[in-house]
């Protein structure tokens, strides 16, 4: 993972380039965005705490790498990052998930990633603690019954003690060469606390204090050890995970937590445009006047605030929030004034074009291509896409996105899938391994025949 703290907004944009085609004005203002963030932690004077991250609002059709770019950015930066829909939220004191959700579950994914570097610090001193449990299920140690030195009897003859511990180490050996892989061992393990408490009239109470009071009844109910049969190998992942977590400091975790989602936490909110009230509907009442409630549940947290969650108060004031929408209908200037001036980076994604997916095909990391490639291969089958093929299968998913709806670089996903999944479906029955299957334009266009044509289209839109 490259350190974001050395990456220089062009190599960030350079980091984005590998996986987005085209979008330069959204990758460049996300880039100067994060960098902006290492340049506030380097500053050396108070008004460090006075410098607010410039969100960004990107307005485009959908499928043109809105979320991609978000998605990216936040893996470049090992941050904790959050997608969550507008309309998925209600104003206060209806029924749906409230605003200070998303960042709960910002700071729940922040706890992961903390717990998980945490764990990897300590996963040779937990490694060596589950052999030593294996060992003692396999071999028991016997308990010292004098106070005479263990090692030899009377008759000089090896005593019980010092014959265990010989077996002990030649166990231990077998154990580290794997040698008992699918020996079936008894292991006890820690059961997990209780299932969620349901409560009567629990409507009202916050989900904050749901949460919590759902941690005081777990710690109040007595873990009990359960005995489980399982094998060596089995026993190593389930051992592993619960010495890993008896190392580390979940008080340092939560801390550490906290800090990263505060410093460089990133909320993607898609769908923004749907809580914007049209300019013919605005005044009126309805549905429109909960999506402005949401506007203004919304407002306080993107302003920066604190906010209850079960690991302690986040504050939301240098949380990077990027929003998203088509805004097909409404307008970014029909959200409220307060939260417009909120999103003061506006970048406008341009529609993809035919070269756009030809490039898509092609150049990223994770194209569409090879993906299709890799998949092949891990049945021994090889698969090319002859140059002229994939101008074909980018002209027809082109087509499409302007004959019926534009659904951009997904479109390729609809046009890919039914051009190979006879193909897939044929491996290993009929296209044994070693096989070669060259995708060819006169394929493409057998394959697809009438694709277009027909006219439903409840099959092909994602």
């Amino acid at each position: 993972m490259l350190d974001s703290k050395y990456l220089t907004p062009k190599q960030i944009v350079a980091e984005l380039d590998k996986y987005i085609v085209g979008q330069y004005e959204a990758k460049r203002n996300v880039a100067i965005a994060l960098r902006n963030r290492w340049r506030r932690m380097n500053v050396k004077t108070d008004i460090q705490g006075e410098i607010i991250p410039n969100n960004i609002l990107m307005i485009g059709a959908t499928g043109v790498g809105k979320t991609e770019i978000a998605r990216r950015l936040a893996k470049i930066a090992d941050a904790p990052f959050v997608k969550v829909e507008a309309s998925k939220f209600t104003e206060v004191g209806y029924v749906g998930r409230d605003v200070e959700s998303m960042v709960r579950d910002l700071m729940e994914q922040s706890v992961n990633m903390v717990k998980a570097r945490k764990k990897e610090e300590v996963k040779e001193k937990a490694a060596q603690a589950v052999e030593e449990i294996i060992l003692d299920a396999l071999i028991p140690p016997l308990k010292a019954t004098s106070t005479k030195p263990a090692g030899i009897d009377t008759n000089g003859a090896p005593d019980d003690e010092d014959l265990n511990e010989r077996t002990r180490n030649v166990f231990r050996e077998k154990i580290k060469n794997g040698e008992l892989e699918n020996r079936k061992i008894d292991i006890s393990i820690r059961q997990s606390g209780p299932g969620n408490v349901g409560m009567i009239g629990a409507g009202m109470m916050d989900e904050v204090s749901m949460m919590n009071l759902q941690e005081m009844l777990n710690g109040m109910m007595p873990k009990k050890p359960k005995k489980r049969k399982v094998t060596v190998s089995e026993a190593r992942k389930i051992l592993l995970e619960e010495e890993a977590s008896r190392l580390i400091d979940m008080d340092e975790v939560k801390e550490e937590a906290i800090r990263r989602a505060e410093e460089a936490g990133i909320i993607f909110i898609d769908e923004i445009d749907k809580i914007a009230s049209s300019a013919a509907t605005k005044g009126g009442s309805g549905p429109d006047v909960s999506r402005e409630g949401v506007q203004r549940d919304l407002l306080p947290i993107v302003e920066g605030s604190t906010v209850n969650t079960k690991y302690g108060v986040v504050k939301t004031d240098h949380v990077l929030f990027v929003a998203a929408g088509a805004f097909h209908i409404s307008k970014p200037s029909d959200l409220i004034p307060e939260l417009q001036g909120r999103f003061p980076i506006r970048v406008e994604l341009s529609n993809l074009t035919k070269e756009d997916f030809i490039r898509i095909l092609n150049e990223p990391k994770n194209a569409l291509t090879k993906q299709y490639i890799a998949l092949f291969e891990a049945e021994g089958v090889s698969i090319t896409f002859d140059a002229d093929a994939v101008e074909e299968i980018a002209s027809i998913a082109f087509e499409i996105n302007a004959e019926i709806e534009n659904i951009g670089a997904r479109r390729l996903q609809t046009v890919m899938s039914k051009l190979l999944n006879e193909f897939l479906f044929d491996v290993p029955d009929k296209i044994v391994a070693q096989s070669t299957i060259q995708i060819t334009k006169a394929m493409v266009k057998e394959k697809m025949q009438g694709f277009i044509k027909n006219r439903d289209v409840s099959e092909y839109i994602l």
